[in-house]
């Protein structure tokens, strides 16, 4: 029997109570049945880590109304696991996002980033999956003007699919004055990152990160181009790491071994 409405599990890596997961859940309702699976705090920049030699605890929570929501200790990645194999029992949903994340995750970022790892945790159990991000980290962020957006993107993925082994990181400019969507390649950057070294009251030294974006790419099809001018970026994404263009090029070594 075909379901009435499509099943969409929502997580994030900015914690259950942030303001852009509500943002998420609010427009995911307007397609379809939201089930919502995320860390019980901030978990940004733990990629795809999961949580070992350990318990994980998973909450039944209530705090927005009309909504199915459970609050994880875990990592973002740990809350899809326990979304598929506890809450959906083996059953897959039909979508999954992640998001929306305060603060983008283009070029590099897609590594680090803890909504994108969910997102593509979803990918690898075979569940069409999304990240969305957007250009602002304060709590106060107006995600409305990327919401029209959003909601497309998901109908968009729903009624088509997506290739193998493969999802979408989608970020947007921090405007109101969209100018319409770009599908991108990931910009060729890396950060050059230092660590400002403090001491604490007991004369030990500890190290905040910093760091700057360096921009290695000036193509005109990159994410970073088309967030830059005021379109939302959408690159493909896969989790396949293998790089098949260089496997004719060791093909070609003399291993003497």
């Amino acid at each position: 029997m075909k379901k009435s409405k499509p099943v969409i599990l929502v997580v994030n890596d900015d914690g259950i109570t942030a303001p852009g997961i509500k943002a998420l859940m609010e427009t995911m309702a307007e397609i379809g049945r939201v089930v919502v699976v995320a860390p019980d705090s901030p978990q940004s920049g733990m990629g795809h880590a999961i949580t070992i030699g350990k318990p994980l605890r998973l909450d039944k929570v209530d705090i927005y109304e009309g909504f199915e929501m459970y609050r994880c200790s875990g990592t973002p990645v740990d809350c899809v696991k326990l979304a598929v194999n506890t809450v959906f029992k083996g059953e897959k949903p039909d979508l999954c996002v992640s998001g929306i994340n305060h603060g983008l995750n283009n070029s590099i970022n897609v590594l680090y980033s803890g909504t994108m790892s969910a997102a593509v945790e979803g990918a690898i159990e075979g569940i069409p999956s999304i990240g969305y991000s957007l250009d602002d980290f304060t709590l106060q962020a107006d995600f409305s003007h990327s919401l029209k957006y959003v909601k497309e993107i998901a109908l968009q993925v729903l009624a088509n699919g997506l290739p193998t082994a493969t999802l979408l990181n989608v970020n947007f400019p921090n405007t109101k004055d969209l100018k319409g969507i770009k599908i991108c390649r990931q910009a060729r950057a890396k950060w050059a990152e230092e660590f400002d070294e403090r001491v604490d009251p007991h004369k030990r030294p500890y190290y905040w990160l910093t760091g700057v974006f360096q921009l290695d790419d000036q193509g005109e099809d990159t994410d970073v181009w088309a967030l830059e001018h005021n379109y939302v970026s959408v690159v493909p994404v896969q989790f396949d790491m293998t790089a098949h263009h260089a496997i004719p090029v060791l093909n070609g070594w003399k291993f003497n071994a």
